[in-house]
Formats: C-alpha cells, sequence, structure tokens
C-alpha cells in the first residue's frame, strides 16, 4: 500500500467509526439536524477520497448514501428506521472495504457494491418504511450500481463535479491538510449547478475516468496569498515509539544509577581540583538525570490514547446483539476521554467484547421478563472509565438478574472444576466464572455457552498488570470493575523486602504504612490488627510468595475490595520501575522484573495478586 493510500485508509477509518456513532445517537434523535450533516459531511470527505484513490465501490456507496443524507437534512425524505439501517449497511460496507485496504487487499481486488445495499439505500431516498426485500451479504459478482437521482438539490458545501463526472477538487481538498488549498468562489458557484445534472445523470464508469486537466487545476488555482497550514501532527509507526520509549526508560535507569554511585564517590574527601570536578559531575549529572526524566514522560504521553476510541465501537455491537436476542438495552459511556497506554486500549477489546456478550445474553432480561418483576422493560448497561491514582478503573454494569452464587457454586461442581464439597465464599463464587471451561448455559449458542470468553477477559486483564473484581446482587444486576496501570512499562512503586527478597508493590493498591505488633489478637485463627478503627487481616507477604518465614514487623494496608495489611521485613522507599514481563517462566504472584537504582534485581509483585488478597486464584479440581 503506497502512503497516500495508507493514510486514506486511516483516515477514513476513523470517519467511518465516527459515523456510526451518529446514526446511533440519530436513531435516538431523529430531529438533529447537526447529526444529520454531521453524517452527510463524512460520507462527502469519504467519497472524495475514495475517488482520488479510484475505490469505485465505495464512490457508488458514499454518493447513494450523501444523497439519502441530503434528502434526510433538507426533509425530502423522513428519518425512518429504515433509512438508519441503510446507512449503517453502507457505514458497514466501506468500513469492511476499507479494513480489506488496511490488511493489504489491492484496490483493484475490492468487491463491488452489493445490489441489495443499493436497493434499500434507493428505497430510503424515496421515502419508504419498509425494504421490499430482506438485508442479504455482499455478492461478489454483483456489477458496480449506476449513481442514484440526487433527491434533493445539492448544498451549497457540496462538491462540484469536473467535465468527467469527478469532483475533483473535492477529493484534492479531503487528502490534502486543510487550508492548503482554497477553492475560487465563482468556480464553486458555476460548477454547483453541473453537480446536480452529474448526480442526475452520472454512470460508475465516470468514477474509473481519468481526468489530468482536473488533477492539475487545483495547483494551478490556489491564491498565492494563501500560505499553506501548519500541520499539528504527524503519523509515527508504533514500533518506533515503543522504541524510543526503551530507550527512554535505560536512560532514566542509567542516570539513577549514575546518582547512586555519585552519592558513594561523595563519602570520600577530594581537594584541589579534584573537588572543583566533583563539584561539576554533581550539577552535570543532576541536568542529565532531569532530561532523562523528562524525555521518559514526554515519550509516554505520545503512547496515551483516550479509551473512548475503544468505547465508540461498541454502541452498534450492543444494538444489533440486543436486537438478535430480542431484548430491548441501552449502552451508556462515561468517560471517554479518560487516557490509558495504547497497548491496553488495543487488548481491552476483546475482553470487553465478551463482557458486554454475556451482560447481553446471561445478565439483562428479556422485556416481558423484566415486566413481570416490576422492572421497565429497557435494560440499561453502563461503561465508565476514570482515573484512580496511578490506575485507570473501567466499569461495565447491567441492571439484570445479578449471579447466584450458590448457582455457579453448584454448576462447577458438576463440569468437575471444583471440589463440591469446597468451601467458598460468595467472591470466591464469582471467581468462578473466569475458570476455562465455565458456563451456566446448557446449550452453546452463537452468543455463549461454550465456556470461553470470562477466562480470556481476566488473562487480559492480567497480561496488563491488571486485576478484575466483580460485585453482584440477585434482581438487582452485576458489576465488573477492571484496575489497570496508566502506564505499562514504567510503574510506580513501594520497595519492600522480605526473607532476603528485594520486592516491589505497584503503587496503586499502596494505602499507607503502619508498625506491627509482636503479638496479634486472632479471628477464627487468623491474625487480626485493628487499623482506623477497622479490623483488618494481617498476611504475611514470605508465607504468600513461598519463602522462607522471617520477622516482619512492617505492615502496609492494602487497598483491595477486602482490604488487608501485608507484613513484610522492610519498606526500602519508592521508585519508578521500568518493568520486564517475565517470558521464560510463571511464578505465581509475580509479574515482571526491574532494576533498582543501586542494579540489584527486584521481583514485581502483580497488582491482581494483591487485589486477589495474595491468594492465588480458585484452583481446578485435580
Amino acid at each position: 500500500m503506497d502512503d497516500m493510500l495508507k493514510e486514506f485508509v486511516v483516515e477514513a477509518m476513523d470517519l467511518a467509526v465516527n459515523v456510526e456513532e451518529h446514526l446511533l445517537r440519530l436513531e435516538r434523535d431523529p430531529d438533529n439536524k447537526e447529526t444529520l450533516n454531521a453524517v452527510f459531511r463524512s460520507f462527502h470527505t469519504i467519497k472524495g477520497g475514495a475517488g482520488f484513490m479510484n475505490l469505485g465501490a465505495m464512490v457508488s456507496a458514499c454518493h447513494l448514501t450523501e444523497n439519502l443524507f441530503d434528502a434526510l437534512r433538507t426533509g425530502a425524505a423522513p428519518v425512518t428506521p429504515l433509512s438508519i439501517e441503510a446507512a449503517l449497511q453502507a457505514s458497514g460496507f466501506v468500513a469492511d472495504q476499507l479494513s480489506e485496504l488496511n490488511n493489504g487487499t489491492a484496490p483493484d481486488a475490492l468487491a463491488p457494491m452489493p445490489a441489495d445495499l443499493e436497493a434499500i439505500l434507493k428505497e430510503a431516498i424515496e421515502g419508504k418504511t419498509t425494504s421490499s426485500k430482506p438485508a442479504a451479504k455482499p455478492a461478489p459478482a454483483a456489477p458496480a450500481p449506476a449513481a442514484a437521482p440526487a433527491a434533493a438539490a445539492p448544498a451549497p458545501s457540496s462538491a462540484a463535479p469536473s467535465a468527467a463526472g469527478l469532483d475533483w477538487e473535492g477529493m484534492y481538498e479531503a487528502v490534502v491538510p486543510p487550508g492548503t488549498y482554497a477553492r475560487p468562489a465563482v468556480d464553486a458557484r458555476a460548477e454547483g449547478v453541473a453537480a446536480a445534472h452529474v448526480a442526475a445523470e452520472g454512470t460508475p464508469a465516470a468514477v474509473h475516468a481519468p481526468a489530468p486537466e482536473a488533477k492539475e487545476r487545483p495547483a494551478a488555482e490556489a491564491k498565492p496569498s494563501s500560505a499553506p497550514a501548519k500541520e499539528e501532527s504527524i503519523r509515527i509507526d508504533a514500533v518506533k515509539l515503543d522504541a524510543l520509549l526503551e530507550v527512554a526508560g535505560e536512560s532514566v535507569q542509567a542516570a539513577n544509577q549514575a546518582a547512586v554511585l555519585l552519592e558513594r564517590l561523595q563519602q570520600f574527601k577530594f581537594e584541589g581540583q579534584a573537588a572543583s570536578l566533583m563539584s561539576a559531575l554533581t550539577e552535570t549529572l543532576e541536568r542529565a538525570s532531569r532530561y532523562s526524566t523528562e524525555l521518559q514522560r514526554a515519550t509516554l504521553a505520545t503512547r496515551m490514547q483516550p479509551v473512548g476510541r475503544l468505547f465508540q465501537k461498541f454502541p452498534r455491537l450492543v444494538r444489533e446483539l440486543a436486537k438478535d436476542l430480542g431484548k430491548e438495552v441501552e449502552l451508556t459511556i462515561e468517560g471517554a476521554e479518560t487516557e490509558v497506554d495504547r497497548v491496553v486500549v488495543d487488548s481491552l477489546y476483546d475482553p470487553l467484547v465478551h463482557m458486554l456478550r454475556n451482560a447481553l445474553d446471561h445478565g439483562v432480561e428479556g422485556p416481558e421478563a423484566r415486566m413481570a418483576i416490576g422492572k421497565p422493560p429497557k435494560a440499561y448497561i453502563s461503561l465508565k472509565a476514570w482515573q484512580e491514582a496511578n490506575s485507570v478503573m473501567i466499569v461495565l454494569q447491567d441492571d439484570g438478574k445479578g449471579m447466584d452464587p450458590a448457582a455457579l457454586k453448584r454448576k462447577a461442581g458438576e463440569k468437575g472444576l471444583i471440589s463440591p464439597s469446597a468451601n467458598l465464599t460468595d467472591d470466591e463464587c464469582y471467581q468462578l466464572v473466569f475458570l476455562p471451561g465455565f458456563s451456566t448455559k446448557e446449550v452453546a449458542s452463537s452468543v455463549s455457552g461454550r465456556g470461553v470468553g470470562m477466562d480470556v477477559v481476566k488473562t487480559a486483564v492480567e497480561k496488563n498488570r491488571g486485576a478484575i473484581h466483580i460485585e453482584s446482587q440477585l434482581g438487582k444486576g452485576t458489576k465488573f470493575a477492571i484496575r489497570l496501570p496508566i502506564e505499562l512499562s514504567i510503574v510506580p512503586t513501594m520497595l519492600v523486602s522480605t526473607s532476603g527478597a528485594l520486592l516491589a508493590l505497584p503503587m496503586a493498591v499502596v494505602e499507607r504504612v503502619v508498625e506491627l505488633p509482636e503479638v496479634f489478637m486472632e479471628v477464627g485463627g487468623a491474625p487480626v490488627l485493628k487499623d482506623q478503627g477497622r479490623p483488618l487481616p494481617v498476611r504475611s507477604l514470605a508465607d504468600a510468595l513461598g519463602y522462607e518465614p522471617c520477622s516482619e514487623r512492617v505492615g502496609i494496608v492494602v487497598n483491595s475490595p477486602q482490604p488487608y495489611i501485608l507484613a513484610v521485613s522492610a519498606v526500602d522507599g519508592t521508585a519508578d520501575l521500568v518493568i520486564k514481563p517475565m517470558t521464560a517462566l510463571s511464578v505465581d504472584g509475580i509479574t515482571g522484573t526491574a532494576r533498582s537504582a543501586e542494579g540489584d534485581l527486584v521481583l514485581v509483585v502483580g497488582l491482581s495478586f494483591l487485589m486477589d488478597g495474595c491468594r492465588g486464584s480458585v484452583r481446578m479440581a485435580a
């Protein structure tokens, strides 16, 4: 794929996602003129770029959809469920073509626009409320359709075609930076009349017609006085950013180690020229450390992306799946502007899809069942994100039937996943849904029931050094709370030691440090300590990790769903560590390694392990 086509695909894919979001909003608010105009503009922009790239099927689909929304916004056709469905199908077709291009398909190998899509768009333009044909998948052999007659006169902002039948100026404007080209006002008015004529009489053949004169004209007619606009952003390969972040992290690590060595040198007495050199060295190292830290932070900022980029894909998924299941469901999204590492954003799509599908299939009830128990017929699912200390919280909550801990335990026992006599708390019963092979459905469907999905969720979250917690209430609903580090490669930690091992705890769960007594009061045989008036269980970090018993007189209050005190031998300070994942082996409770400022190896304790109370997840029966 050449650079120009690649840039068009990336920008058009963003527009296609925004179009779906606008269409779903329009379905709820059909009279919203701003949304109608936004959809019209998006299809117009994609059409211009697609024409410039000689993508005939995409131009045809966008042209018909543009005609539809021109009719909708001028009142020539009403906003009906059919028009929304037609636009969604057109958006899906465009997104599929863009995805194929992104995967390396040659432009001339793309499928033509399906006849069914052309038919439903024309019916929507005519103002029909129902389609005469059922929706079908694109037919590979279908010929490219002719452009439909415009339902209404083009707006003044509509692009004007050249004599060859294509709006080359509009296409040129779609792929160059804003402000680079200024269309002459006289030509725009004169060609506005021609646009209506070509929209009514143009054929698909015109899409492929070369027009070298039109290509050259924009550059010749551009006003000398209009200076090109500055580009405020550039596209950089993510691999290059990752490499830059790696180097920035190592530079900070080296600066920290140099600072430790300098501190040791300063214990000696220097005189004369040696003292002057030491003073200069100290100042230089301080400056190097400051700049390397700033470089690291600036590099990290380039990897941060809003979770809205991920969330905006879900409204249509929920709409379509709810429709298939015969349920009325509304998805609300909050905190889409919350930023997190792009690696986390990319890896959370599949887990959140699994959670949404489970919420729709298992969680929320159908309209009749809801009304029978006094609930409104429409179910609600909320997806929220916010920043909390050094973590990002993502919460998915529904107002469905909730989880029955006893039923979960019974089903896990029947499947042989746990011992039937296991004594589990409600929270431990909820954790059973993450076991591979667990499902409460007797018969698998296309949505769920095969016992894969929720284990994928937990695996993906823990792979990103996160933790997931479930809260549920029978008849009220279920809440899944995911806690993730904002930055994956560099984590603020508290350094501790126990049984001779140097360990790091994520600061996201550290509440405060307390002194432990020699003797504890006990509840049920387990040590307990009162902290700020509340009794908290005390757990040994050495014991949890399988180390040799040792004296642990320092306690760390862990902020988890069920708070507790973690006993360690000593607290050695705090540090922002560059975490290296453990790929060669797997150790329960340890998520990665790092180097301290002194160069010592540090084992990083997993966030999920700490959130679960320093206990491993529920084990499968032998």
